[in-house]
């Protein structure tokens, strides 16, 4: 089983950066696939980023792409989320989760960050 922590979240002004880093912790890491999704309170959980075990295939949400990128160091048991360009809207709880890669649904989460964007 994965355990998930995220850390890097913060104050950042529109137009700033921030990179988000998910640490995995248990026997097995590199066979799942990661995602990143966001919350807002009153709104919908939503999904952000995802990256598969071997780094070769990523999936964006329309929101953020050209802006955020996904990376993952399979050595280090580690998920970042490189956010550039930030907007206010990027405003949020930004959690990391973890899915093998047969099942359908992300079933480990971590506790999130808080991510502000705003001058």
């Amino acid at each position: 089983q994965v355990q998930l922590v995220e850390s890097g979240g913060g104050l950042v002004q529109p137009g700033g950066s921030l990179r988000l880093s998910c640490t995995a912790s248990g026997r097995t890491f590199s066979g799942y696939i990661m995602g990143w999704f966001r919350q807002t309170p009153g709104k919908e959980r939503e999904f952000v980023a995802s990256i598969i075990w071997d780094g070769g295939i990523t999936a964006y949400a329309g929101s953020v792409k050209g802006r955020f990128t996904v990376s993952r160091d399979n050595t280090k048991k580690m998920v970042y989320l490189q956010m550039n360009s930030l907007k206010p809207e990027d405003t949020s709880v930004y959690y990391c989760a973890a899915r093998q890669a047969a099942s359908s649904s992300y079933d480990i989460w971590g506790q999130g960050t808080q991510v502000t964007v705003s001058s």
